[in-house]
């Protein structure tokens, strides 16, 4: 079985290994390790996909300004934890997410422990990412939220948790995109770009489209001029030196550890399935794409088209916007068409993070990285 991934930085083929959705047929599939093919989309197309995708994450064009997003929404005193909300915001646009919730996860995701799609309901993402904070942090071990948790997030992190948007002219003229399900039709696509506005901007926001939405119920995210209320995520720049990477198969999780082996960072992931088992062992960094496409071959598949079927780039191609190839097989680390699914599905091998998580990764990253399997 053989899929191929072609680096948009050299136009050159990298091997791509098992991934994709166990639950999705026509997802990703085990591959073996290929040179010297080509591909008929140009380099030049690639890179172009390459700065949009990137610039998705580090555009700071639309932000209010640092001083007004700064203010503290959320404080806690004598053990009372209180969020103030936006002023066009009210409770029950919230539904069901807890204001709690809403300020752990934003404040996690600055902390480079990352709880995934900020939703504001929680679940396992966001308890791995509390039990790392509090390691890393020197708080009592476990998931739970209580006031210790609470007072060192706010007193790290500030209690900003909101802030503002304002959709630009180029928001509003990006192009859009219907994606299709089956491989021939993608593999007619000039990108697997994002599907709308609001897709790409909860990206952009490490946010649900549903969460993004509910609080703004009356916007047109495609209007120029359009201010939105989001969360104040973290950036995409990782301010930690990363001398090794582990995957922790048993935990769904990636994390960078320092050169004293202290973990700086982690990330929820999608990690194998029992059909197909991630590896185990020692790799490295190989190499890093950005933009990827992505090429299915049917040679010994035991599901699928009998064509090869090249994919285009863009987030929505099965690998999602970034590949960290690791240079055995052709397993990599790599994003996800489907964040709000990440570690909730198995995957064909591979290990798959958010778009936004696997960009910043491998931002931080450099090739010969030691990566292990554990």
């Amino acid at each position: 079985m053989k899929n191929l991934l072609l680096a948009s930085i050299a136009a050159s083929a990298l091997s791509l290994a098992s991934c994709g959705n166990s639950s999705t047929p026509d997802g990703e599939a085990e591959t073996t390790a290929q040179s010297g093919s080509t591909s008929d989309r140009s380099a030049a197309d690639s890179s172009d996909s390459a700065d949009e995708f990137a610039a998705n994450f580090t555009d700071r064009e639309g932000y209010d300004d640092e001083e007004s997003a700064s203010q503290t929404e959320a404080s806690q005193q004598d053990g009372q934890f209180t969020l103030a909300l936006p002023e066009a915001v009210t409770s029950s646009m919230l539904g069901d997410r807890s204001k709690r919730m809403i300020a752990v996860q934003v404040m996690l995701d600055k902390s480079r422990h990352s709880p995934g799609v900020i939703d504001g309901r929680g679940g396992a993402n966001t308890e791995r990412a509390i039990e790392y904070y509090r390691e890393a942090n020197g708080l009592a071990a476990g998931t739970g939220v209580d006031s210790e948790l609470i007072a060192s997030l706010i007193e790290n992190y500030g209690g900003d948790v909101f802030r503002t948007y304002t959709i630009t002219e180029k928001d509003a003229s990006r192009q859009f995109y219907d994606i299709p399900e089956g491989f021939p039709e993608m593999a007619e696509m000039e990108k697997l770009g994002y599907r709308d506005a609001t897709e790409m901007l909860a990206e952009r926001f490490h946010m649900d489209q549903d969460f993004l939405t509910a609080l703004n119920p009356d916007a047109n995210f495609s209007e120029a001029g359009t201010k939105l209320v989001i969360v104040s995520h973290g950036d995409s720049t990782l301010d930690a030196d990363i001398a090794r990477i582990e995957v922790r198969t048993g935990e769904n999780t990636v994390v960078g550890l320092d050169q004293a082996g202290e973990v700086v960072v982690s990330y929820p992931a999608t990690i194998g399935s029992a059909e197909f088992p991630s590896p185990s062992g020692q790799m490295e960094v190989a190499a890093i794409a950005p933009a990827p496409n992505y090429t299915f071959d049917p040679d010994d598949q035991r599901w699928g088209p009998d064509k090869t079927f090249i994919l285009p780039p863009g987030p929505n191609n099965p690998v999602g916007g970034t590949w960290i190839d690791l240079g055995k097989d052709g397993y990599g680390i790599h994003g996800s068409p489907d964040p709000q699914m990440v570690a909730k599905r198995a995957s064909h091998g591979c290990v798959r993070l958010t778009n936004w998580d696997a960009a910043a990764l491998a931002n931080a990253l450099t090739t010969g990285t030691p990566v292990e399997f554990i």
